[in-house]
This record gives structure tokens, sequence and C-alpha cells, in this order.
């Protein structure tokens, strides 16, 4: 919930100036609901694509205060964040509302960004790996390989966002490869391979490069470094 209407078309004038029209990255913006039909004008015809950062479980109906995915979609938007670890924590989200969101925007043909992660003291427990595995499990529970070609799974451990602690490379190394064999047990070698698997937990220019080069690192959910240009591209640039 950051940025103004002008500041946010600033930022996505000087982001589309910067990625042109290479299409050896991809890369993506997620503003707040009020702004997206808005921030998708500003980057018609830029490979940067729109999404939105949540949505409702369903398609219409008397659910005030709510966006349905339909909706996003009119408005420009052709992606959205799904579990995002501020709508777990903060707001209450379960496992099988996120599973619900998840099937909702497949449907429509959003693309799903499903974040999964620990909290601290669920690291410090030693139930890292259970946690997540039931986040993905739970959050993927009747979606088909095929859909697959729509989701990428974001690993963002709590702990690590907005905090300026970013996890280690090999515990970022250690997941994002336990990650990869659940998709393989839930799927199939094939899709666990195709399917991008982000690190997202206070990536700025300064650790991107290794965290980049972690074998299963596909690319980077950008937390507060997306929000100034001079930050968010060189990040682009070493994901390119």
């Amino acid at each position: 919930m950051n940025l103004d209407r002008a500041s946010a078309l600033e930022l996505v004038n000087a982001l589309r100036v910067a990625v042109g029209t290479r299409k050896d990255v991809d890369v993506a913006v997620f503003p707040p609901a009020v702004y997206i039909e808005e921030i998708a004008r500003a980057l018609a015809g830029s490979p940067i694509k729109v999404g939105a950062q949540n949505c409702c479980d369903e398609e219409s109906g008397a659910f005030t205060g709510e966006v349905s995915v339909s909706m996003l979609k009119d408005v420009g938007a052709e992606s959205v964040l799904i579990g995002h670890s501020e709508r777990r924590h903060i707001y209450g989200e379960a496992d099988d509302l996120i599973n619900r969101k998840v099937h909702r925007a497949l449907n429509v043909g959003l693309e799903v960004v499903l974040c999964i992660g620990e909290l601290l003291e669920e690291r410090e427990a030693g139930k890292t790996e259970t946690v997540v595995r039931t986040q993905l499990q739970n959050g993927l529970k009747d979606v088909s390989a095929k859909q697959m070609d729509n989701v990428v799974i974001a690993y963002e451990p709590v702990w690590a966002i907005g905090t300026g602690v970013v996890a280690t490379v090999p515990q970022v190394a250690e997941i994002h490869s336990y990650l990869r064999g659940l998709l393989s047990g839930l799927f199939t070698a094939a899709v666990a391979d195709q399917v991008r698997i982000q690190y997202g937990g206070s990536v700025k220019p300064d650790n991107v490069k290794d965290l980049m080069a972690v074998a299963d690192v596909d690319g980077a959910l950008v937390g507060g470094a997306s929000l100034k240009p001079e930050l968010f591209q060189p990040i682009i640039d070493f994901a390119r």
C-alpha cells in the first residue's frame, strides 16, 4: 500500500524506459487495485506486465469491499499475487481460501504468483520444510499439470521481508531445491523443471547477484526496492 497515482506513474514510466523492448527478462509490477487500469494504460505496448496484489475467491455478488478476478482482468491485470505473507499473517488468510483464489484466477486466465514462506519462530523450531510443504500442497490442491504453465511460486521467508535480513545463499538453495522436489512429486519432473520459483525477502541490488546464481532461483519477488527505479533497475539487469 505505497505511492500515489503520480508517483506510481513516474515509477512505471522510468521502468518502461529502462526495460525498453527487451525480451530477455520478464518484469511485472503489482500496483494497488485502484491504480491498475491507469498503470496498464501507461505500460501498453511495453513488455512489462501488470498484476494485482490480491483477489476475491468469489466471482461476483454480495461481497462488499472485494475485487473479483474478472474485474481485475477487465482493467488490464494479467497476473495476481495470492497468499502473500501479509495476507496470511495480518489478515488471517488460510490455505483453503488461498486455494479457492488460485482456482478462481486460473479459471479466467490470470497468471498466479503463489507466495509461501515460514515465520521466524517456525524456522527456529525446525518447521520450515513442513510449513512450506503444507502451504504448497494446499495452495495447489486440484490444480492440473496444464494449469501449472500459468503458476509461479514465490518463496518469501516472513522473517526476511522488510527487515533487511536476507536468507543466506545456502538457506535459499536448500528451500528452493526442496520446493522443486515437492513440485516433481505433486506433478512430474518436467512440470517441476518449468515452474518458476522466485525468492522474495529484502532483495536489493547488492544481494540479487548471489541470489540469482542459485540453481533453483528463477527470479525475484521484489518488495521495497521495487518502489525506486534506481534500485529496481539494477535488479532487473542482474536477472537479465
